[in-house]
């Protein structure tokens, strides 16, 4: 509780002075829409690039589809045999991509909600899939301790990635598409040139499962840090990764030597998300300890934390960037939307 009142009196003392643009599209409480229907823990959240919807998917083995603005559920899609892991949509929106603790991979139209195809070639649960920035390709990764990358025509593997030790949980690219980074089990965060298919950084200063990363955006080609010490990048997306673990803390890694930066401590409970801002001044992220946290980098610090943002573990989350909104989701089975103001 002491820790609670000092971080809100910090946030506080901080908002007089900080009243442009960037710091006012964060998310705020009280959420606009609590939305209720799926019958276990929500365990991915996407928001669709154009319209006003977003997905999540469940344990409940469905994925859901939702009018933000609204709070409706406008559908339920049927087709996995068990817990829904990851979604993702390619960047016009008309094709979405699941995958699922059954093992398969889905592929999706969201024009006419038809199943495609079905991918498959993972040995065991898939936790993870995001399209490539060109929309050609599927990335996915699981606990049989690979990364596959697969052809959106065809359904085809085309190339298997192969070096982590332990379940990977995750895996995400670059908004450019040269890069993958990938974690897990094994405590490590890899980055890959996805054209050699190879490892470039090894990273291992969690002390726990890295559960998330989040590449930084174009906008950010240099970070600064409480320390004074200021980290140039290249122009261009990709210059950092954040990471979340069960050990509790984020960490930013540079890219371009794979050393970690910094480390923000301030979560209870495991770390299950992390995402930078559209600004890059920002990081968002989410844990079991219940709270929606915004960390302002050059502080070091939350510039605004959100307690008690579900009543149970916080899950998942996404960041609309062109009608700025946060959604949640969560143990408790149900997704909250946030505006970001």
């Amino acid at each position: 509780m002491e820790t609670k009142i000092q971080q809100l009196e910090e946030e506080i003392g901080s908002k007089p002075n900080r009243r442009d643009k960037n710091t006012e599209d964060i998310p705020r409480a009280p959420e606009i829409h609590t939305l209720s229907g799926h019958r276990d823990d929500v365990n991915c959240v996407k928001f669709h690039p154009v319209f006003t919807l977003l997905v999540s998917g469940s344990q409940d083995a469905t994925l859901k589809i939702w009018d933000y603005d609204s709070g409706q559920l406008e559908r339920t899609l049927r087709g996995h045999t068990d817990s829904v892991n990851g979604v993702d949509f390619d960047h016009t929106g008309n094709y979405m991509v699941s995958c699922s603790a059954d093992l398969s991979i889905k592929l999706w139209d969201f024009q006419t909600y038809d199943c495609l195809k079905t991918l498959q070639g993972h040995d065991h649960n898939v936790s993870s899939v995001t399209f490539l920035p060109s929309g050609d390709q599927i990335v996915s990764a699981s606990r049989d301790r690979t990364i596959r990358i697969w052809e959106t025509s065809t359904g085809y593997c085309i190339r298997t990635l192969q070096g982590h030790e332990d379940w990977v949980r995750v895996v995400v690219a670059s908004d450019d598409g040269s890069f993958l980074a990938s974690s897990g089990h094994d405590k490590t965060v890899r980055l890959w040139d996805l054209g050699k298919g190879e490892v470039i950084h090894t990273m291992r200063d969690h002390s726990h499962c890295v559960e998330c990363l989040d590449f930084s955006p174009s906008t950010l080609t240099q970070l600064e840090l409480p320390d004074g010490k200021v980290y140039k990048g290249r122009p261009g997306p990709g210059n950092f990764i954040a990471s979340g673990s069960r050990d509790k803390t984020i960490k930013i890694w540079e890219t371009a030597t794979g050393l970690c930066v910094t480390t923000l401590i301030g979560h209870d409970n495991w770390v299950k998300g992390v995402l930078w801002h559209p600004s890059g001044k920002y990081l968002l992220s989410i844990s079991d300890d219940k709270t929606i946290r915004i960390w302002d980098l050059k502080q070091g610090r939350p510039i605004k934390s959100i307690f008690d943002a579900h009543s149970h573990f916080v899950y998942c989350f996404d960041f609309c960037v062109n009608n700025p909104h946060l959604v949640t989701g969560s143990v408790d089975r149900t997704l909250k939307v946030w505006s970001c103001r």
